[in-house]
């Protein structure tokens, strides 16, 4: 009898443990990524260099540590430019301002709309996930971005 109760004691304690790693891994797949600041660094006949600041927002209750981060922009199904982003930390249910560099190639500055997507390799206790990421910044955000006139 006291090895029922102490298998179904195992049995949920399981059970809970999966159904919190799932939701907090369904939590990490929404982590919120918007441009907080882009600044022209340089710019030559081979394309612009710029330094950037991503804020990214954690809705799950686990600290993640990412390794560095590459992240590509794209426009009309095109990469135009490619970029890094530092090592960082997301504090459970907080925001994480991230700094960055990525260079456009010459002639990017005919983009209207663009999108930024990469992957992220989140560090956690156990074991790592990659999270992709994909953010459509409004037109507006694209001249700020990319500094077009």
């Amino acid at each position: 009898m006291k090895s029922s109760k102490k298998t179904g004691i195992i049995v949920l304690f399981v059970l809970a443990i999966s159904i919190f790693s799932y939701s907090q891994y369904a939590f990490v797949s929404q982590i919120g990524v918007s441009i907080s600041q882009s600044e022209l660094s340089s710019k030559d006949e081979k394309g612009s260099n710029y330094n950037v600041e991503l804020r990214f927002e954690n809705p799950s209750l686990l600290i993640l540590t990412a390794g560095e981060t590459e992240f590509f922009i794209i426009s009309n199904d095109e990469i135009i430019g490619k970029g890094n982003l530092e090592s960082f930390s997301l504090q459970p249910l907080d925001n994480s301002y991230v700094k960055g560099t990525f260079h456009t190639d010459a002639n990017s500055d005919e983009s209207k709309s663009i999108r930024i997507s990469g992957i992220t390799k989140y560090d956690m206790v156990v074991t790592s996930i990659d999270i992709p990421f994909v953010y459509y910044p409004t037109e507006e955000q694209t001249r700020e971005f990319i500094h077009q006139n």
